[in-house]
């Protein structure tokens, strides 16, 4: 189940990341996960967020440089060893992933992968009976 994800380039100057916390926050657009990957001149924010298109929009207006992203959400245990059994189906199938981000809560593991081969990925994931996120799920996290 595919979910849309936002990417936000930003430049490297303090303030950057609260303004765009702030725009999103005035429309009304909750955070559900987000990840800050930097570099010496720019960062890029990777966030699902409660309307995806919306934010898109706000952002825009706002001159923020924006792209909307498919990514892939699953749930898996929060306990050693569950991710690795995940990421060796995907692996074991060819599947690359470009990058990824999580968080835990209690007793479960929410997942958000960016898969080269989305089609692929899903379908192998499917198959093993892991618990993919609707995206309707995800963006209320």
């Amino acid at each position: 189940m595919l979910a849309k994800q936002l990417s936000v380039f930003l430049e490297n100057k303090s303030g950057r990341l609260t303004e765009v916390t702030d725009v999103l926050g005035t429309a009304g657009i909750n955070l559900s996960a987000m990840s800050i990957a930097d570099n010496s001149d720019f960062g890029i924010l990777r966030c699902i967020v409660s309307d995806p298109d919306k934010a898109y929009q706000v952002l825009k207006a706002n001159h923020f440089a924006v792209k909307i992203t498919d990514v892939i959400g699953f749930v898996c245990p929060n306990t050693s060893g569950s991710l690795a059994k995940v990421m060796r189906y995907l692996a074991d199938a060819g599947v690359f992933i470009e990058y990824m981000y999580s968080f835990a809560n209690g007793d479960v593991a929410h997942v958000i992968i960016r898969p080269t081969d989305l089609e692929s990925c899903e379908r192998i994931l499917a198959e093993k009976k892991v618990d993919l996120l609707a995206a309707s799920d995800l963006y209320k996290l």
